[in-house]
């Protein structure tokens, strides 16, 4: 059974980094966590180098601008590493007539990289980051355009590959939902996000920028999403400290509260292994 904590703080004094999710651990997209960022604050003053690592298919601009209009402090962190930062590469690489599956805000992801927008006919590429609708819509919505896609061979890079997040105390689907549809209509489907090795290789790079060299002992990781934060840090070898209030928490709570022995039955279900948990960031 992973420890319980009640402050990052008794665990962040043996850490040079902290990898850090965003969404369900400093803010529900709706409403910032104030004692997450006060947190991952304190262990800054503490010496630590906080890197967030987020599955936005935004290029790391744009998540600054959403942090702080959502209201968390920019003395939360040093860095940010976005799926979106990391994807990048993949759709320079790729072929180059791209179809962007999602809305229209997230085309400033396709800037630069030399590729041609065209419409879904015309794709040799699809380029997703999420839903036209994502309050209404299922990747099953999809399913006729995918099998399209599929037949002509069109490769999907899924720029940010959360299967769900929780907006407020609504379940919203990601672009990762959509590519695992994807795969199992047979489509190809390239990640670079997390639970994957880019976007943790490009965080520990500007962590390393920012501090110099150190031991991936000494880094931690920050999380409350099973097949992304949880798997991907843990497959890095990287410490991980378990959010438990987040999107899973349903999984293991008895009347409206985690239950300690149902939150372990669900970790050795999912054959996860964090070395603590708490319920919120604090």
């Amino acid at each position: 059974m992973a420890d319980r904590i009640s402050t990052l703080t008794d665990v962040s004094v043996g850490y040079d980094v902290i990898l850090c999710d965003v969404w369900g651990v400093l803010h529900d997209g709706i409403s910032a966590f104030p004692l997450a960022a006060e947190a991952l604050a304190k262990a800054r003053t503490k010496g630590a180098t906080v890197v967030l690592i987020t599955n936005s298919p935004r290029p790391y601009p744009g998540v600054v601008s959403q942090l702080r209009m959502i209201g968390v402090p920019d003395d939360a962190y040093d860095r940010i590493v976005t799926s979106g930062d990391v994807t990048r590469h993949l759709i320079a690489e790729g072929p180059k007539k791209v179809f962007l599956l999602g809305p229209e805000r997230d085309l400033p992801l396709l800037d630069g990289l030399g590729v041609e927008v065209v419409g879904e006919a015309d794709a040799t590429c699809v380029v997703c980051t999420g839903f036209y609708d994502d309050e209404t819509e299922t990747p099953e919505d999809y399913r006729d355009m995918l099998m399209r896609l599929r037949d002509r061979n069109v490769p999907m890079i899924c720029a940010n590959p959360d299967l769900v997040v929780e907006r407020g105390h609504k379940i919203i689907p990601c672009a990762g939902a959509m590519a695992a549809l994807y795969v199992e209509l047979g489509g190809e489907s390239r990640i670079a996000g997390k639970p994957h090795r880019p976007i943790y290789e490009a965080a520990i790079a500007e962590a390393r920028e920012a501090r110099g060299d150190f031991d991936l002992s000494r880094v931690m990781a920050i999380g409350d999403g099973m097949p992304t934060d949880v798997r991907g840090a843990i497959n890095y070898g990287l410490d991980l400290l378990y959010i438990s209030g987040g999107i899973h928490v349903r999984e293991y709570s008895v009347d409206g509260r985690i239950d300690d022995a149902a939150l372990d039955a669900y970790l050795r279900r999912e054959g996860a292994a964090p070395k603590w948990w708490m319920p919120r960031l604090a």
